[in-house]
């Protein structure tokens, strides 16, 4: 971890060493050697601006779908839920969602508005910043396939208005603009699609039913392979149950890990290196996570 490292004032709110275990779905992570809350957009603007181009900086959001090393995050981790949280029509067909607002949130907002499709959104377990950033799906619907423009921040603090085509987007991956994080986006909907509360209720449940949502994980930790499940191979391979330390392949969904003791980030990032060797040795399929891991290892 770098030694000193002075951030500018802000009016939001500034922790040192702050563990990511407060804050990750998974309940593990080592320290941010800084943690930030902007009061808003301007405030972090100006942070940004502040900053030394030499501290490494990572956007935080809910903390699912992400593995932070025990050794924690260098320089500034700036954590956006609650903050970006505008949720409103834009048109007939068109809502503007921040990039803190919970996808479920959005997804359940949309339905009351009778635009669609749009519950496929509640099958995401996270906020609009973090699907955006990895183009986040479920049900057969994908969120880029809804976006119709975004705003995002630079390094810099610069503000900056951006379509669909500054961007390349994948089967769960996104590439842009380096060092630009979303701030909010521009959705838009089928004019023709009725959406039902009904339909949403019972992805819902099967959500319930099918995964392990009571214990920390992260979501599926895998994608699927092209005309296969990652859920299929790592039960295939035998693998429901086995742990590692205090992680564990999900008895009840396999392409999910859970903090079933204790887990330490090392504890998972081994699990997932066994579930890839085990799965490619079984079945030759190379499983590639779609989990982030980011950040140092203990020393």
């Amino acid at each position: 971890m770098m030694a000193a490292l002075k951030p500018p004032a802000a009016a939001g709110e500034i922790r040192q060493g702050e563990p990511m275990s407060r804050h990750t779905s998974w309940r593990v992570g080592g320290p941010a050697e800084v943690f930030f809350k902007p009061a808003g957009l301007d405030d972090l603007s100006a942070f940004l601006r502040d900053l030394h181009s030499d501290v490494p900086v990572f956007w935080f959001g809910l903390g699912s779908n992400l593995l932070v090393r025990d050794g924690g995050l260098p320089g500034v981790v700036i954590a956006t839920a609650g903050v970006f949280n505008k949720l409103e029509r834009a048109g007939d067909y068109r809502v503007v969602a921040g990039s803190s607002v919970p996808c479920t949130q959005l997804a359940r907002q949309c339905i009351r508005w009778n635009l669609g499709p749009s519950e496929f959104f509640a099958g995401i377990p996270g906020a609009v910043g973090g699907a955006l950033a990895m183009n986040a799906g479920a049900y057969g619907g994908e969120t880029w396939e809804r976006v119709s423009a975004v705003t995002t921040i630079d390094r810099n603090g610069e503000v900056r208005q951006r379509t669909p085509a500054d961007f390349k987007v994948g089967y769960r991956s996104v590439s842009g603009p380096a060092d630009e994080w979303y701030v909010e986006a521009l959705f838009e909907f089928d004019p023709h699609a009725r959406p039902s509360m009904e339909t949403l209720k019972a992805m819902l449940a099967r959500r319930k039913d099918t995964q392990p949502l009571g214990l920390p994980s992260c979501g599926s930790v895998f994608r699927n392979p092209p005309g296969d499940h990652a859920a299929r191979l790592i039960e295939a391979a035998g693998l429901k149950g086995h742990r590692i330390g205090g992680a564990e392949v999900s008895s009840k969904h396999a392409n999910f890990i859970i903090n079933r003791d204790g887990a330490t980030a090392a504890d998972i990032e081994s699990l997932i290196s066994f579930v890839q060797e085990t799965v490619k040795a079984k079945s030759g399929v190379e499983l590639l996570h779609e989990v982030r891991i980011v950040g140092e290892l203990a020393k």
